[in-house]
C-alpha cells in the first residue's frame, strides 16, 4: 500500500500550485500596474481641479472689480465656494472609486486562487484515504476495480445504476439531464463509501440514480478517455475505424467501463420520444464527467461527494482556516510592472469536441466496440 502521493497526483500539485504562482504574480503585476494609473489619474484630477479653481478664482476676482450690491456679492462668494469644493470632491471620489475597484479584482484572484490549493490538497488526501479504505468517490478507478470481488472490470456502483435504470427508470423524463435530490445522493455516496458492493436501495427516483452515476465519473481524478489521448480521440470522432483502433489504447478498466456506459446511454436515447433525450441531448450532459481535458474537472458535483466522512469523528470538526486575499500577495515585489489583465472568469467554455465524441460513441455504440463483450442486459 503506498504511503506517498501517486507521480500523477504529485504532478498535478506540482503544476496547479506552479500555475497558481504565475496567476498571482500576474495579479500583483497587474494591481501594481492598476495603481500607477490610479495615481496618474488621481494627478491628472487633481490637477484639472486646480485648473478649475484658478478659473473660478479668476472669475470670481473679476465679479469684485464690478459694481454690485453688497448682498448680491456675498452670493456669488457663496457660489464660488461651493463650485471649488465640488471640484475637489469629485476628483477625490473618482480616484477612490478606481481604487475599490483595483483591490476587489486582486482580492477575487487571490481568493479564486486559494479555494483551489484547498481543492486539489483534499483531492490528494481523499486519494490516499481511498486507497486504504472503502471509499469508491475521489479514487482511481483501477483501485476501485482492483478491490472488489466481482467479475467485471467495471465499477460496481455503476452496474447497479445501470440496472436500476434499465429495470425502472428508462422513461423519465429528462434523465441524465434533470439534476438529483441533494441529500438523496449525498446519502447514497455515503452508503457505497462504506460498502463499495452495495445494492441501491428500493423506491429511488431513476433521475437520482442517473445523477449518482454522473457524480461518481466526474469524481474519478482522471476521465475514462484519460488526459493522455484526449487530443487522439477528439481526432477520431469523425471516423468509426480510426476510433475504434485509438480506443484500444486505453487502459482495460477504462475501456470496459466507456463501453458498458456508452451502451446504457444507447439504451436511453432509444426512449427519447418518451425521456426526451436523444443521443445529443445525452452527450451534452454526460461529456463533461466522460472527457475532459487537464485543470478543466468537472466541479460542478463536488458538493455532491467531497465533503462528505464515512466516519465522522470530533478530529474532522475544527473548521478550515481562512486567508486573507492579502496575505497571500504581501510577498510579491512592489517594484513589478506589467500590463496584463488580471484573469477573473473561471467559466469553462463548452467542449464541443467532447459532446460529438460521446455522441459518436453513443450512435456508433455497436459498430466501435465490436470486440468488446458487448453489454446486454435482460
Amino acid at each position: 500500500m503506498p504511503s506517498a502521493v501517486s507521480p500523477q497526483w504529485q504532478e498535478k500539485a506540482t503544476g496547479f500550485f506552479s500555475s497558481s504562482g504565475v496567476k498571482l504574480k500576474e495579479a500583483g503585476q497587474s494591481a501594481g500596474t492598476f495603481v500607477g494609473e490610479v495615481a496618474k489619474d488621481a494627478k491628472g484630477n487633481v490637477a484639472d481641479a486646480a485648473e478649475k479653481v484658478g478659473s473660478a478664482v479668476k472669475s470670481r476676482w473679476a465679479i469684485f472689480r464690478e459694481p454690485s450690491t453688497r448682498q448680491a456679492m456675498q452670493e456669488r462668494l457663496i457660489t464660488a465656494a461651493a463650485t471649488t469644493g465640488m471640484f475637489f470632491r469629485k476628483g477625490i471620489s473618482e480616484t477612490k472609486d478606481k481604487v475599490t475597484v483595483g483591490k476587489t479584482k486582486v482580492e477575487e484572484v487571490a481568493k479564486k486562487t486559494a479555494q483551489k490549493s484547498k481543492t486539489i490538497l483534499t483531492d490528494i488526501e481523499r486519494w490516499q484515504k481511498g486507497v486504504a479504505s472503502t471509499d469508491v468517490f475521489g479514487v482511481p478507478i483501477e483501485v476501485t476495480v482492483q478491490r472488489q470481488e466481482f467479475n467485471k472490470l467495471i465499477p460496481h456502483i455503476l452496474v447497479k445504476c445501470a440496472d436500476y435504470l434499465i429495470l425502472s427508470g428508462l422513461n423519465s423524463v429528462d434523465l441524465f439531464k434533470a439534476e438529483g435530490d441533494k441529500k438523496v445522493i449525498q446519502q447514497l455516496v455515503s452508503l457505497y463509501n462504506q460498502d463499495s458492493i452495495a445494492s441501491l436501495p428500493e423506491g429511488l427516483n431513476p433521475i437520482d440514480v442517473a445523477f449518482l452515476a454522473k457524480c461518481y465519473l466526474a469524481s474519478l481524478p482522471e476521465p475514462l478517455t484519460t488526459f493522455e489521448l484526449y487530443d487522439e480521440i477528439k481526432g477520431a470522432r469523425s471516423s468509426i475505424h480510426v476510433m475504434k483502433n485509438v480506443l484500444k489504447k486505453l487502459p482495460a478498466v477504462n475501456y470496459m467501463t466507456l463501453e458498458f456506459i456508452t451502451a446504457l446511454l444507447l439504451r436511453v436515447s432509444q426512449k427519447s420520444l418518451l425521456n426526451k433525450m436523444d443521443a445529443r441531448a445525452i452527450a451534452t450532459e454526460m461529456a463533461p464527467v466522460i472527457m475532459w481535458q487537464k485543470e478543466r474537472k468537472p466541479e460542478t458535483y463536488r458538493s455532491y461527494w467531497n465533503n462528505l466522512s464515512r466516519s465522522p469523528s470530533k478530529k474532522n470538526t475544527d473548521p478550515a482556516p481562512t486567508y486573507s486575499a492579502w496575505d497571500m500577495l504581501s510577498e510579491e515585489s512592489e517594484d513589478m510592472d506589467a500590463s496584463s489583465l488580471i484573469p477573473l472568469d473561471d467559466v469553462m467554455p463548452t467542449d464541443f469536441s467532447a459532446i460529438d465524441v460521446v455522441q459518436s460513441l453513443i450512435e456508433q455504440h455497436n459498430a466501435i466496440f465490436t470486440d468488446a463483450n458487448e453489454t446486454v442486459w435482460r
